[in-house]
């Protein structure tokens, strides 16, 4: 094919993180196929071989460790799925190590939890790993630490944190490998079925995600998730490709297989978006409809005469969502005040609290540049 057939989105991008799933890697019997992971081993590193830096964001854990335990099917319970990921993540590297040992390649194990990203400080520090690894020629591999993770902290889809990867080491492409070779218009296999070969824009992203655009398929086969994470990369400026992973060399190669996700948004600062989607809000901020027109149509910073309610226990400097008086969420932000400070505040203007409080109460409650959208001016839907 020649360099005009080719998706410049691909064609252009140095650095990919390539995202693939349990069952890409697996038998039947639930065990890990070592001819597949060899055949992704190959492709990449022949991606490698052509100056492309990668990471992959690999699940199977579990799913490697169910044979060597004698486990039927997948635990439902979370101990026992972190004990089948304690056996099986080590079977996984092993794996990789000797596949990718076969071209000369050194893999790195990283392992996160959803508080790695949840807390700025573990967030820069994962993301440092990411790029010295990178700067030492390796391929670093990276999973949800499942046999520490718990129900209510966890990435539950390794979709979502390969955007949040994508996004840590600035990478030009997210390729999202499946067992389904693309996004379809309706359950895929059904006659009237079509796979939709591009999503150009925020408004046809929004449509899917609502379930808008016919996607009957939508909540099979992790597809909700694929598409929550391509929403996030290209939130974030960052081209996306769903494909099968029997295509992934095609993919690679910039031939137009699977679905294109178009960037809607620019690449926002690390710190807005792991405001926007690593960061686990501590309480909520109630909002009149003349602060939310602020916020959102002006990008002001929020004031304290513009607040009708306070809920949650937090701290200053914490993240809180803004809440309009529909119950939508529209912003988030880091809290200038305690959570036991701002009752006394709301409804006064700044210059009021000043004169009664003191000057330290002269202040935004949060900040414009503390502060990300998660409604687009004069518009619904979630962007940052």
């Amino acid at each position: 094919m020649t360099d005009q057939g080719r998706r410049p989105e691909v064609r252009d991008a140095a650095r990919i993180v390539v995202k693939i799933g349990s069952s890409s890697l697996t038998t039947a019997a639930g065990g890990l196929d070592p001819h597949r992971v060899q055949r992704l081993a190959d492709v990449l590193a022949a991606s490698r071989s052509a100056g492309v830096e990668l990471v992959l964001v690999s699940s199977g854990a579990i799913a490697a460790g169910l044979v060597p335990l004698r486990l039927p099917r997948r635990p439902r319970d979370l101990a026992t799925q972190q004990a089948a990921a304690s056996v099986g993540q080590g079977m996984l590297m092993a794996r990789y190590t000797q596949a990718f040992g076969q071209h000369a390649i050194t893999v790195g194990q990283v392992l996160l939890t959803a508080e790695d990203v949840v807390r700025r400080a573990h967030y820069r520090n994962a993301q440092r790993t990411l790029y010295r690894l990178l700067a030492l020629g390796v391929l670093p591999v990276v999973n949800e630490n499942d046999t520490v993770a718990t129900e209510e902290i966890r990435f539950g889809d390794n979709d979502r944190l390969a955007a949040l990867v994508a996004h840590l080491v600035r990478a030009d492409l997210l390729l999202l490998l499946s067992d389904v070779d693309g996004l379809y218009d309706a359950k895929p296999g059904r006659p009237a079925a079509r796979r939709v070969e591009e999503v150009a824009d925020v408004d046809q992203l929004r449509s899917i995600q609502l379930g808008k655009a016919g996607t009957a398929g939508l909540g099979t086969g992790g597809m909700a998730t694929k598409v929550e994470a391509a929403g996030i990369a290209t939130g974030a400026g960052i081209p996306v490709v769903l494909a099968a992973a029997d295509q992934a060399a095609a993919a690679l190669a910039g031939e137009p297989v699977g679905t294109l996700f178009r960037p809607t948004g620019a690449r926002p600062t690390s710190r807005l978006f792991w405001l926007a989607h690593a960061s686990t809000p501590r309480g909520r901020l109630q909002l009149d409809p003349g602060a939310v027109q602020a916020v959102v149509d002006r990008r002001s910073s929020l004031l304290p005469a513009g607040i009708t309610a306070v809920e949650g226990s937090f701290t200053a400097g914490d993240p809180v969502d803004l809440v309009a008086g529909n119950g939508e969420i529209v912003a988030r932000g880091l809290v200038n005040f305690d959570a036991a400070e701002l009752p006394e505040l709301l409804g006064c203007h700044t210059t009021d609290l000043a004169s009664r409080l003191g000057p330290a109460y002269a202040r935004e409650v949060v900040h414009r540049d503390d502060l990300v959208l998660l409604r687009p001016a004069g518009r619904g839907g979630r962007s940052t």
